[in-house]
């Protein structure tokens, strides 16, 4: 589940001023199970990027969960150099929290609860080096998009406990019609694979972990004169099949 919140972010766009708001709903299985707010400042040599999502309907009564997400960072180039990232919430009645800094290219683990050695393998210290957030590769995606017009991205990722590789391609743009209220109109649709190459469960099968997890996301200016963003995602879960996030709203936050 927490793989499928990750993509649940603001992309944003390389001209931005202002914060910006948006809301999503998750689709799977015929329901909602998801709300998600998510929100960024941008500035040309900073970002800052937050999401806050919770469970809802019958999901929330079989997998309970509320999370915020936030990650500040800098522009080193193009490139998107984060600073700090803190997660934390409830997942199924526990608490959670996560919190990383960084120094150059290394990742520095700040707070983990509950600590790393309940759950999972530890991720050895050459493996972390040179890798990014995922909120912090989707903000250099964005800024991609909105310079030349296409998503091609492979960064290495680390969260605290996983270590995977992250890849996006670029495949046209597509028109999506109307569906529930969400947004419709034309976007960019990109292809994305993620494969968890270390940290994996002590209780989980390892080819099971390892296997590539790929999906979809649309994205697009939402209204005249706002920055792109993720108007549609479809990922795939190992609970409900494809799950989709639709933007329900997007407005000056």
């Amino acid at each position: 589940m927490r793989r499928l919140l990750a993509f649940l972010l603001l992309i944003p766009g390389a001209a931005a001023a202002q914060p910006l708001r948006a809301t999503y709903a998750v689709h799977a299985a015929g329901m909602v199970v998801l709300e998600v707010e998510a929100r960024y400042e941008l500035t040309p040599r900073s970002y800052r990027i937050e999401t806050v999502l919770r469970t809802r309907g019958l999901a929330a009564a079989f997998f309970a969960a509320e999370n915020a997400t936030r990650v500040d960072g800098a522009w080193a180039g193009a490139a998107a150099s984060p600073a700090r990232y803190v997660s934390e919430g409830v997942w199924r009645g526990r608490a959670r929290r996560t919190t990383l800094d960084w120094q150059g290219s290394a990742p520095r683990v700040l707070d983990l609860v509950p600590p790393n050695e309940e759950e999972r393998e530890a991720v050895p210290e050459a493996q972390r080096r040179g890798t990014t957030d995922l909120l912090s590769a989707f903000a250099q995606i964005g800024r991609q998009v909105a310079s030349e017009g296409r998503c091609a991205l492979a960064a290495p990722l680390f969260d605290g406990r996983r270590r995977s590789d992250f890849a996006t391609r670029d495949e046209g743009r597509e028109r999506i019609l109307p569906w529930r209220g969400a947004w419709h109109g034309e976007a960019l649709r990109c292809g994305y694979e993620g494969r968890q190459v270390a940290g994996f469960r002590r209780d989980q099968d390892r080819s099971e972990a390892a296997e590539p997890q790929r999906g979809t996301v649309w994205i697009a200016a939402p209204f005249a004169g706002a920055p792109v963003v993720p108007v549609r995602i479809d990922i795939p879960t190992r609970w409900f099949g494809t799950a989709t996030a639709v933007l329900l709203r997007a407005e000056p936050g």
